[in-house]
């Protein structure tokens, strides 16, 4: 495979720290999550989780998402129905995100 001439060049140590590059098939994530393809495809379709495409079309998956993912399933594990437990991660989310954003604009004194 030739690479990309056009995109910029990144070491391939970076790649490895970054938890954000999607070096995962989605064969491989499901593998270590230890679910289905089809749950990570529900994650796709509620819009929990955007995997990045390959060139083939196939989703390719970063740590961090793999992370998300694995919130939902401890969620669905306890009994959580997938719809409710990917409204509940992004609930999760978007508090924290709130919560961090309080305590820059008023830090404690």
């Amino acid at each position: 495979m030739i690479p990309d001439q056009h995109a910029p060049a990144t070491p391939a140590a970076d790649k490895f720290d970054d938890e954000h590059y999607p070096g995962y098939t989605m064969g491989r994530a499901a593998e270590m999550l230890g679910t289905t393809q089809n749950f990570l495809r529900s994650l796709d379709e509620a819009g929990l989780i955007t995997p990045q495409r390959s060139t083939g079309g196939h989703r390719r998956y970063s740590r961090h998402q793999l992370r998300i993912a694995a919130r939902v399933r401890h969620l669905v594990d306890e009994g959580t129905a997938i719809d409710a437990a990917c409204r509940i991660i992004s609930l999760e989310d978007q508090l924290h995100e709130a919560q961090r954003r309080n305590t820059s604009l008023h830090p404690a004194e």
